[in-house]
């Protein structure tokens, strides 16, 4: 069983991003890393840090719940965009390392995800 986000649009040929939800958790702590703090430090996450002290436009990705919670809309996908993909396209240096790879390749396809919930105006869903 897994996780997969998708655009609300009711096609099933849109993309999609899916991961185990061992993956997923691994690719939130990786992007979390990426803005500059560790997602094991923050509240709903086993620690006590509050989401209000951390900056980042991808809080609404970061701070959901895997399988419940609210949809995220058009303009959360909008403000998380940029941000993603500034950290898609990050040169990785002819890396090799095949867990970054993943994490880099799932990044660009959920670009294309809030790109088209972007441009249909539809809600990013957990399923």
């Amino acid at each position: 069983m897994g996780l997969v986000l998708f655009p609300g649009d009711g096609d099933t040929s849109s993309p999609d991003v899916s991961w185990s939800y061992t993956g997923f958790g691994v690719f939130r702590e990786w992007l979390a890393q990426a803005e500059g703090f560790a997602l094991d430090e923050m509240r709903g996450f086993g620690g006590k840090r509050p989401w209000n002290e951390v900056s980042t436009t991808l809080a609404p990705l970061l701070n959901h719940p895997d399988d419940d919670g609210p949809d995220l809309t058009p303009i959360q996908c909008a403000a998380m965009l940029p941000r993603l993909q500034e950290i898609a396209d990050q040169p990785q240096g002819g890396t090799t390392d095949p867990l970054l790879q993943r994490h880099m390749d799932d990044a660009c396809q959920l670009v294309v995800v809030l790109q088209l919930c972007i441009e249909k105006d539809v809600d990013l869903l957990f399923g």
